[in-house]
């Protein structure tokens, strides 16, 4: 057992001498994607204002046709259509603020309708009204006014700044074939010099890169401003996560002892009372058959040798004495030690976590090594463990075939649950062929070390 490797994939890849040429190039690209779904929200609000008021000219005064029937039947049927779009749209603008700008966004929206027994128009009523009432529509609607307008300009800055800068670099080689406003001088930047125009474009390209990721940071708070929910949605989401992980918690622990009692009735208990009827056994031959008294004798001390070994078993994997005894860094070591594949574990934990805390990390990653050892067909695997900004990270690696899911199983979503108990998350990178990598981070503090009880 090493006390710290390198990653399977290796050293990481030295970067190049101008990293911020790529990075710059890579915002203005995702820019573009923002500056394009700001725009198509723009597009389904104008379709929506235009529904309505197609709506009201058809129920206005005004005598109606066949033709103004069928025009508001088709804007009665646009305006769900596009409310929805504006929706989709601000999801997808919240998800690529997360993973591109750094800045993630939270939805806020009330939970749908769900009545299976209701019929079509109930449903449908049910749903128009909470589409309608959530305030986070509003709020999207909101957005898709001010970033149609505004908010698209912060997001193509940094392609109009190298697309601009580009022109002034290609303008000066076309030579003749542009109408050039005065002798020697381009039609770029207020009628430059030629030979001020490629230095003037250079400049302004790698300003557009150089600021690229900072102007698609401030876009996505910017989006989060208006996006992101509100103190009383933030409150009513929080109320919820913690309904939902208190039920999680509760029947994990019911059906923990369900397991315990099982294990008991099935192991311990019934090896207990096979010795007790052996006992009674060798107790009735013991004055005529004494060698067989001894036999019986010996086969209960083996019995009574078995039940304590299960019996410790199981308290072991209730509280392991060791996780109590050396904490989580120990715990984790003497549980590498019994993998059947070589584990590498880093640890910097300068305390101990809180008990229970400390218990489900235990107990996560003594799952997650199960899983690898039983699914992964790895040969080694990797266990970081660390605390950082109030934050308990532990990372597990292996090098195996990849592909796990957590939607595709219980032993992945079972720890995911286990860990928002203590409002912890669980993210997994997996592809085919491996590596895979799981990380988990439990918000808590480290108390002074304790190394022994003995």
């Amino acid at each position: 057992m090493s006390a710290g490797a390198q990653t399977p994939g290796g050293p990481a890849p030295r970067r190049g001498r101008w990293p911020w040429i790529g990075e710059g190039a890579v915002a203005a690209a995702r820019g573009v994607v923002l500056c394009g779904l700001a725009l198509a929200g723009a597009a389904l609000l104008a379709a929506m204002v235009l529904a309505l008021g197609t709506l009201f000219r058809s129920f206005g005064p005004a005598p109606s046709g066949p033709d103004s029937f069928r025009l508001a039947v088709v804007a009665a049927a646009l305006i769900p259509a596009s409310l929805l779009g504006v929706r989709w749209l601000a999801g997808q603008t919240r998800r690529l603020a997360g993973t591109w700008c750094g800045v993630p966004i939270a939805a806020g929206y009330r939970p749908a309708p769900r009545d299976a027994e209701a019929g079509f128009l109930r449903r449908l009523r049910d749903r128009a009204g909470w589409l309608l009432t959530d305030a986070a529509t509003w709020r999207d609607l909101l957005w898709a006014a001010v970033s149609g307008c505004l908010g698209w300009l912060l997001a193509l800055a940094p392609a109009g700044l190298v697309v601009y800068g580009l022109i002034g670099v290609v303008l000066p080689s076309l030579g003749d074939t542009l109408h050039q406003p005065a002798p020697g001088r381009t039609p770029y930047l207020g009628s430059l010099p030629a030979w001020l125009a490629i230095p003037a474009g250079i400049a302004i390209a790698a300003a557009g890169l150089r600021a690229g990721p900072r102007l698609l940071a401030a876009y996505a708070t910017f989006a989060r401003s208006m996006l992101g929910p509100t103190r009383q949605a933030e409150l009513a989401l929080r109320v919820r996560h913690l309904a939902q992980t208190r039920a999680d918690t509760i029947d994990s622990g019911a059906a923990q002892m369900r397991r315990i009692e099982r294990d008991l009735h099935d192991g311990a208990q019934a090896r207990l009372v096979a010795m007790g009827m052996t006992l009674d056994a060798a107790d009735q031959l013991l004055d005529t058959s004494p060698a067989a008294a001894r036999a019986l004798l010996a086969e209960a001390r083996a019995a009574s040798a078995k039940a304590l070994a299960e019996l410790r078993d199981l308290v072991r994997g209730i509280h392991p004495p060791v996780l109590a005894d050396r904490g989580l860094a120990e715990a984790v070591h003497a549980l590498a030690l019994d993998m059947p594949l070589r584990v590498h574990l880093a640890s910097e934990l300068p305390g101990r976590p809180a008990a229970p805390v400390e218990s489900a990390a235990y107990f996560a990653v003594s799952e997650l090594l199960a899983n690898v050892s039983k699914h992964a067909h790895a040969t080694q695997a990797w266990i970081d463990l660390r605390h950082e900004a109030g934050m308990l990270r532990i990372g597990v690696t292996d090098d195996g075939t990849g592909g796990a899911d957590p939607a595709r199983g219980t032993g992945l979503a079972g720890i995911e649950r286990r860990l928002a108990a203590f409002d912890g998350a669980l993210a997994v990178s997996s592809p085919p062929g491996g590596p895979t990598v799981v990380n988990m981070e439990l918000p808590c503090a480290l108390s002074s070390p304790k190394t022994s009880s003995c």
